[in-house]
């Protein structure tokens, strides 16, 4: 039976998500109509947004459905930057690609970008921040940093980003795909404008997200057409999915701390993990594999049918260093060795036991290549 440890990629569908799925996509009729199957479909889709929110701990009129993380953060970047006057944004190099090509993007059209330096523990330097907005402040569109990074679970201090930011009055928008559902994310607390979810990696379905917009926080959308979502996002609403989204949030995570320790303790005399036990969330690890090449030690564990990550899946495919582990200061050959390893409800310590028991002749076939 095959090991599956990339929840961080996607998480498979929890039993009480896809109970309530099934049964909404069986109801026909569109959300904007006004006959009696429009109406229920309303109801499933006004009802999921009521129980996200409560999840999130924000206004029901704050919460944007979209399809997914990718798209709640390019509304997100590129409607912020098209609304604000400045043409500065700050941010990291170890974001989520969908935050970096963003950005990339809009270098295109104008913008300037500060990258903050990241230091060895994975964090930003509060001062080099505070400096530039003392500075340029007037100029700064937006400050894009993620919760929880995908790749090695580090935990950004967005409170501390966001009390400094508001004395500047500039907003923060933050990619907590990793972080939502599986730490403390309130956004009511958290001074944030904007927050981007997804259902997929709590084991809700592929194709669903949202965006938490404050109220004070207004947004460009990227689409137009029959101004759905308050106008935040045209285009057909997806009530089942919507619902099946505020189900998985819904759903508590089981407490990974014991699998954390377990991972840990088995792996590190092999593998050298690329923040401090205590440094992130317990469900995703990253470690390092001196002189071992990241994709021959996924060839190797998949054959041993374990199924791991080098990092984030929307770059899988393509061998090459962790952007995150190299903007931590990582040298091209550790960072070109890692391997990401990450929990879900369907993990046991005995898939744990299963990767440890199989990483000592992977790692000496994988320095032989």
């Amino acid at each position: 039976m095959r090991v599956y440890l990339d929840h961080a990629a996607t998480s498979p569908l929890r039993p009480e998500v896809l109970n309530a799925y099934t049964e909404a996509l069986q109801l026909v009729g569109n959300p904007s109509a006004i006959h009696s199957g429009g109406q229920s479909s309303r109801a499933i889709l006004e009802g999921a947004r009521e129980r996200l929110a409560k999840v999130a701990h924000c206004d029901r009129n704050e919460v944007i459905f979209t399809s997914g993380g990718t798209e709640s953060n390019n509304l997100a970047i590129k409607g912020l930057f098209a609304e604000r006057a400045g043409n500065l944004i700050i941010t990291t190099a170890s974001e989520h690609h969908a935050v970096l090509d963003a950005v990339e993007y809009l270098e295109t059209q104008g913008a300037e970008v500060h990258w903050l330096k990241l230091n060895r523990d994975g964090q930003i330097d509060m001062d080099e921040l505070s400096k530039v907005l003392e500075e340029r402040s007037a100029e700064t569109a937006l400050i894009a940093l993620m919760w929880v990074n995908n790749e090695t679970g580090i935990v950004t201090p967005i409170h501390e980003v966001t009390a400094l930011a508001a004395k500047y009055g500039v907003p923060v928008h933050s990619d907590a795909v990793a972080a939502f559902g599986h730490m403390p994310t309130n956004f009511a607390e958290s001074g944030l404008a904007t927050m981007a979810l997804t259902g997929h990696k709590l084991g809700g379905p592929v194709g669903t997200g949202a965006l938490i917009v404050s109220r004070a926080t207004k947004v460009v959308p990227l689409l137009h057409g029959g101004g759905q979502e308050r106008g935040f996002r045209a285009g057909t609403m997806d009530a089942a999915g919507a619902l099946a989204l505020a189900v998985a949030a819904e759903t508590p995570q089981p407490d990974y701390t014991g699998l954390e320790a377990l991972a840990v303790k088995l792996i590190t005399p092999l593998g050298n993990l690329t923040r401090g036990a205590s440094q992130g969330i317990p469900n995703i690890l990253n470690f390092t594999f001196e002189g071992c090449p990241g994709d021959s030690l996924l060839f190797l564990l998949d054959q041993a049918e374990i199924e791991v990550s080098n990092g984030s899946a929307c770059t899988a495919g393509v061998a090459r260093a962790s952007h995150v582990l190299l903007a931590m200061g990582f040298s091209e050959a550790e960072a070109s060795s890692a391997l990401r390893v990450s929990f879900g409800p369907q993990t046991t310590a005995e898939d744990v036991k299963a990767l440890a028991e199989a990483l000592p002749k992977v790692v000496a076939t994988a320095r032989k290549i």
